[in-house]
């Protein structure tokens, strides 16, 4: 049985896992229920840097949750690089981030970083190896650059998993027609085709089988 002493140890640590940076408990809440409800309200009206600035005036480094929001939006103004730091931060204040981690991917992809990005994507399936969208993303990079065989492993993980998505079955029969397997293309696509009556991708890919 665990001690109290270890208990309480783990206790802490929890909290302090939930709880970077609590210095900005100290702030006005209102305030910064305000700050981020303005900024919503003008990165809906597409003024992202006017956004910015409203959360910058009580912007405190220590904070998770305004990093991550200041990294979308530096992100949606097209400051990339920005963005990036504000991402990393967020990712050091919460290492097992996956959302910090699919945000930072967005400018370091515009920066045609495609590395960086593809790096993300596998720190979060380190994290959580079954996370839809990094696998996907990433056998999505792969099918790009023609690295078949590490998309169809991927693909093929979705496919088990979301045996009647749309995008994975479309992109699982793809990646078997690249590779020559066109039977099972051919079935894939039959069934991307149910999920999606007369889908023009699948059809073009049905109609190059012979």
């Amino acid at each position: 049985m665990e001690t109290v002493n270890n208990l309480f140890v783990k206790t802490c640590i929890c909290i302090s896992l939930l709880l970077p940076g609590a210095s900005v408990f100290s702030q006005d809440y209102k305030a910064l229920q305000d700050a981020f409800s303005n900024s919503y309200s003008l990165e809906k009206a597409g003024k992202y840097q006017a956004a910015v600035d409203v959360i910058k005036k009580n912007f405190d480094e220590s904070s998770y949750e305004m990093n991550v929001r200041l990294g979308w939006l530096h992100y949606m103004a097209g400051s990339f690089s920005e963005a990036l730091n504000c991402y990393s931060r967020a990712i050091k204040l919460m290492p097992y981030s996956i959302e910090a981690r699919l945000g930072y991917a967005y400018p370091a992809a515009s920066l045609g970083n495609w590395e960086a990005v593809i790096g993300k994507y596998q720190e979060i399936l380190k994290i959580d190896p079954s996370n839809y969208l990094a696998t996907y993303r990433l056998a999505s990079i792969y099918y790009t650059r023609k690295d078949y065989a590490s998309a169809y492993k991927l693909f093929e993980k979705l496919v088990n998993m979301y045996p009647f998505d749309y995008d994975v079955l479309h992109m699982f029969a793809w990646t078997n027609y690249q590779m020559g397997k066109y039977r099972e293309a051919k079935v894939l696509f039959n069934k991307t085709l149910l999920n999606r009556p007369g889908d023009a991708s699948a059809m073009e890919g049905l109609g190059m089988i012979k």
